[in-house]
């Protein structure tokens, strides 16, 4: 590949699948099987019919503290691996900002699914545009009579961004938003799916070679492309009484294309770190020892 020179990752002295194989080898070797029963909710399907106004409304979660915990744990386990792999830390810099950017949502639901971590969501009241326009309007009033801060008159950056971050709003996540995480969690468990097969499956999630920006990403199409025939390769081997079993994955995972990150970093993790920028706590993470 033309862009190997720059990317440093030599392959001339590499077996046949060893990128998948590190990935593997740091992965944990034992399946985690569920031992009992996973909830299904009750919910209109995806593509069912009927009114669409209940896909609108916003959501929070009924067990914050538990599933949020839960979350940020496999956060953590989920940056882990993809530091653990390779070929992932000889990329530039900015190609693996640009790769964690771009995937630790999808990555996090797969992680979500691998860990059987369940949840469930309780519809919140908003206020009405009527309730927003005075709001607005009172705290218009309240800032015409206060004195700014003498901070920001000296151009304190610092207490500026704070200030920011303080009166930046919430954006809740609607119910169709997190539809999409329950579909994929439930097609998952349905599917049994192993430890390898999720590994896999995660090499397909972040070597994503299409994003904008990239040094290298006719390498990282190559990894992407060697994660998908080993995945083939192994339900062959593994699961070979199945013949549609690879189908069936590689359709699941077509799922993880519509999960909005922006409502993951809303419902997993707005309770507990506030307004802080998901970009920067990932930056943070990335460089730390994890």
């Amino acid at each position: 590949m033309a862009c190997l020179d720059k990317c440093h990752c030599s392959v001339d002295n590499r077996r046949h699948g060893s990128i998948l194989y590190n990935i593997l080898k740091n992965e944990e070797h034992k399946d985690s099987h569920h031992s009992g029963k996973t909830r299904k909710e009750e919910h209109t399907g995806l593509y069912g019919k009927g009114c669409s106004c209940g896909s609108q409304k916003k959501v929070t979660l009924k067990s914050p503290q538990v599933t949020c915990k839960a979350a940020s744990a496999v956060l953590v386990k989920t940056l882990r691996f993809v530091k653990s792999v390779p070929c992932f830390q000889e990329l530039p810099l900015e190609d693996q900002l640009l790769l964690v950017r771009g995937s630790w949502a999808p990555l996090l639901v797969l992680g979500l699914a691998q860990d059987k971590v369940d949840f469930e969501t309780v519809e919140t009241s908003e206020p009405s545009m009527l309730q927003r326009i005075l709001t607005n309007r009172q705290g218009g009033d309240r800032k015409l009579q206060e004195q700014p801060h003498p901070d920001i008159l000296l151009g304190n950056g610092h207490h500026h961004h704070q200030q920011q971050q303080q009166n930046k709003v919430s954006q809740l996540p609607s119910a169709a938003d997190i539809r999409w995480v329950k579909e994929f969690l439930e097609k998952c468990w349905s599917l049994a799916i192993s430890t390898k097969e999720y590994a896999y499956l995660k090499g397909i999630v972040l070597f994503n070679p299409d994003l904008s920006g990239l040094h290298c990403a006719q390498y990282i199409q190559g990894l992407q492309q060697e994660a998908h025939q080993a995945l083939n390769e192994h339900v062959k081997l593994i699961q070979r009484w199945d013949h549609a079993r690879f189908t069936k994955l590689i359709i699941v995972l077509s799922f993880l294309r519509s999960i909005n990150s922006n409502a993951i970093s809303e419902l997993f993790f707005r309770p507990i770190i506030g307004a802080v920028n998901m970009d920067d706590m990932l930056l943070e993470m990335l460089g730390a020892k994890i």
